[in-house]
């Protein structure tokens, strides 16, 4: 270690203490972790979880071991070196993160968690403690408690801090899953938000009832399993209906509030993985579709026939087999006969809008698509004010198709989600405000 000077402690932990330190060869500033036990054979270094999981793990939102030395039995990791975690951040704002700060942060630490539990790592204890930060940059750290997928239950019931701690640990589940950790990033997200933790238990049985205070009491229905293990534990719920997230968590979009409860879902199997969460609206709001849309394979009217049609794919993101948020409503030219399905209509000579939404109460999703006549030249389309949005739609899912018979003085290709990928589509997003059409034109 005569390579390394110590600048200052930074942490110090039950398992190890935390410094800064400079490298005397290359200058370089890192965090070095003394380890506090004793550790006699190189064996017993390299069978550490840590080291195991990290020498595996390559990814720009894990932490980065960069050296393991052992000298007089003691045991040293060298990290790179970050400025501050997640914790102190927030503690040290005077004023909330913006929306988009931390969409940046739960994107990066998702992506991160994503390859983790890829490559067959599951963290067990994420907390905001756990996410160093530098700039606008996050990573995953502390790997003490990380575990192979592949390993046998029985788990251990102590993992993780007890605010961030899934339902089925505290319930002593002898197995539980990935969706561990995914219930402590929705409680991480919310934390973001409100800069106070959502389920701050004092106790094991006081973190029941907290999370019972904000999402209201499972039953056999909402979380069979878990009715189970607290019959084995002989420990009945607390009766208690959910709250209003939105009133917990008021600076929060619709987006957010719904992505935190189905993270924070009784069921972990209601959970979404790392990689589904990342397709949620919350982290595509704000992006736009260019206008025009332009399909390199548009078909002309002689490949199509005189009644071609239009389908649309949509992913719908509700919990419940029987919620959905997206449909349609078609409004074209009036002047097209008989067709009566709408009257949102552009009053542009050259350019026709579909626009789909459903539900009044739901009025805030809504999807436009621009419909270019059949005889007329898409790369003469003159530009709008304003660029249209349109719906997120994920080729991962599958759902009815709805269709349309369009009039002969259309042609439209056939939409599939495989096609909307292609870039000539841009970025497919949903909206978080409510929309007026007639806003769009000029």
């Amino acid at each position: 270690m005569d390579r390394y000077g110590v600048i200052k402690e930074i942490g110090d932990g039950t398992c190890g203490s935390v410094y800064k330190a400079l490298n005397l060869e290359t200058n370089d500033i890192v965090a070095v972790k003394k380890m506090k036990r004793k550790f006699y054979y190189w064996e017993e270094c390299l069978n550490l979880r840590e080291v195991k999981s990290l020498r595996k793990l390559n990814h720009p939102n894990i932490i980065k071991l960069k050296e393991i030395v052992r000298e007089n039995h003691e045991l040293f990791f060298i990290f790179e070196y970050m400025e501050h975690n997640l914790y102190q951040l927030m503690r040290d704002r005077q004023t909330a993160l913006s929306e988009e700060e931390i969409r940046n942060f739960m994107s990066q630490v998702l992506q991160g968690l994503a390859y983790m539990h890829r490559n067959g790592y599951f963290h067990r204890d994420l907390k905001p403690e756990n996410l160093l930060v530098t700039n606008k940059t996050i990573k995953i750290a502390d790997f003490g408690l990380a575990r192979e997928l592949v390993s046998k239950p029985p788990y251990t019931d102590y993992v993780s801090t007890r605010w961030y701690r899934a339902p089925e640990v505290l319930l002593q589940s002898p197995s539980y899953t990935p969706a561990i950790d995914m219930w402590a990033i929705g409680a991480i997200l919310a934390e973001l938000f409100t800069l106070s933790p959502l389920f701050p238990g004092e106790s094991e049985t006081d973190q029941l009832y907290k999370i019972c205070a904000v999402l209201g009491n499972p039953d056999s229905i909402i979380w069979p399993e878990g009715m189970e293990l607290s019959c084995l534990m002989n420990f009945r719920f607390f009766q208690i209906p959910p709250a209003n997230l939105s009133e917990i968590i008021p600076n929060a979009s619709l987006e957010a509030i719904d992505l935190i409860q189905q993270l924070c879902s009784w069921d972990p199997q209601r959970r979404p993985t790392a990689e589904q969460s990342l397709q949620h609206p919350f982290f595509h709001v704000g992006a736009w579709v260019p206008y025009p849309l332009k399909d390199p394979f548009h078909p002309t009217t002689s490949q199509t026939g005189t009644n071609p049609s239009l389908e649309l794919n949509l992913w719908d993101f509700g919990a419940e087999p029987d919620q959905c948020f997206l449909g349609l409503t078609l409004a074209i030219r009036p002047s097209v006969p008989d067709m009566g399905v709408g009257n949102h209509v552009s009053q542009h000579p050259t350019e026709e809008i579909l626009f789909c939404s459903r539900y009044q109460e739901n009025s805030t999703q809504s999807v436009f698509w621009p419909l270019i006549s059949s005889d007329h030249n898409t790369n003469d389309a003159p530009p709008m004010s304003s660029c249209l949005p349109a719906c997120m739609i994920s080729s991962q899912a599958s759902l009815p198709t709805l269709g349309l018979a369009a009039s002969s003085s259309f042609a439209f290709s056939s939409l599939q989600p495989n096609s909307l990928e292609n870039h000539s589509f841009g970025p497919l997003v949903t909206m978080s405000s409510p929309i007026r059409p007639v806003n769009f034109f000029e």
